[in-house]
């Protein structure tokens, strides 16, 4: 290893496109509506972004039935239940859904192997909003799945008619142990249509992996509920990163971190704002680590278009 401080930039991280898309709906719901607008649960799982939306007049409830009937609610990137729905509906409220359109997909998925009455074995998060919104579509045929220890607890009425789907945001690895032993017990599983983990998550566990032996220390930015931002600290360690930690601002590094580490990694969870990542890049370049290199696995173009009641509309 080359001697002399470094830093590696892990690309793709930070913003994926349902991150991008749901922030910018509230953002254009205050310019459209003015404040206050109401959000179920976090929009995103990043408190910076939280806060600075708050500080613009966003107000952030758990339930609909705290929010003032008629107001404006928007549902979160994570997605919702179809009871969630309903609970606004009978408030009245005017709602833009910003769930994004990946765990769309995969509410879908639960929807349609519902019907067909099969059991469906969601691999996930215990207590997780996004696994909450998907069970909540078929909540008689949806038993979660939380890693592959879990494998031991799962029974169902019929092994002809099982099929596994996942919460977007997990551990590649991890969930294809769970897949495998979820198949040794049940041989005749069925795959998802297509792969419920999205790409961003995807992208940039790959991305950690590319970089992680190279690095005495691995920083991901990220808060501590993003599910996503957490597996990137467990990928990094498993890749071979020495250290890895989890922070949500510069200030939170640990002088005590970097004592005779020579190449740091950074990356960034896909709530997070690349100004987070600017201000470590900031902070360990005032503790001599001036040379910074991108490590670079793939490249992101993917865009979704806003909800519907947010589109500019079309000049006749």
């Amino acid at each position: 290893m080359s001697s002399g401080k470094r830093v590696l930039l892990a690309e793709p991280r930070g913003y994926c496109a349902g991150v991008d898309r749901a922030v910018e709906t509230v953002e254009k719901a205050l310019e459209k509506h003015g404040a206050p607008v109401y959000v179920r649960k976090e929009i995103v799982h990043n408190r910076h972004v939280v806060e600075t939306l708050q500080d613009k007049g966003v107000i952030f409830v758990d339930e609909t039935d705290e929010v003032p009937e008629g107001s404006l609610l928007v549902f979160s990137a994570h997605g919702v239940s179809p009871a969630v729905h309903e609970g606004a509906a009978q408030r009245s409220l005017r709602t833009i859904d910003a769930t994004c359109p990946l765990v769309t997909k995969v509410h879908q998925e639960a929807k349609r192997f519902a019907r067909d009455d099969f059991d469906i074995l969601l691999i996930g998060h215990e207590g997780h909003e996004e696994v909450e919104g998907t069970a909540g579509e078929a909540p008689q045929h949806v038993q979660l799945v939380d890693g592959p220890d879990a494998v031991d607890n799962v029974t169902v009425r019929d092994e002809d008619k099982l099929v596994w789907l996942s919460q977007t945001t997990l551990s590649v690895d991890e969930t294809m142990e769970t897949v495998r032993r979820l198949r040794e017990k049940f041989p005749k599983l069925q795959d998802p249509p297509s792969d419920d983990i999205c790409y961003a998550t995807q992208n940039r566990q790959v991305a950690v992996k590319a970089m992680a032996p190279e690095c005495d220390l691995v920083i991901v930015v990220g808060s501590r509920n993003s599910s996503n931002s957490v597996r990137l600290v467990e990928v990094a360690l498993q890749a071979g990163a020495r250290a890895a930690h989890l922070i949500d601002f510069a200030r939170e590094i640990d002088p005590a971190w970097l004592d005779g580490v020579e190449t740091v990694g950074i990356t960034s969870g896909a709530s997070v704002p690349e100004i987070l990542v600017k201000g470590v890049v900031e902070y360990l370049d005032g503790e001599g680590f001036h040379d910074v290199k991108p490590v670079t696995t793939a490249n992101e173009t993917l865009v979704f278009a806003l909800p519907r009641e947010l589109r500019p509309r079309a000049k006749a």
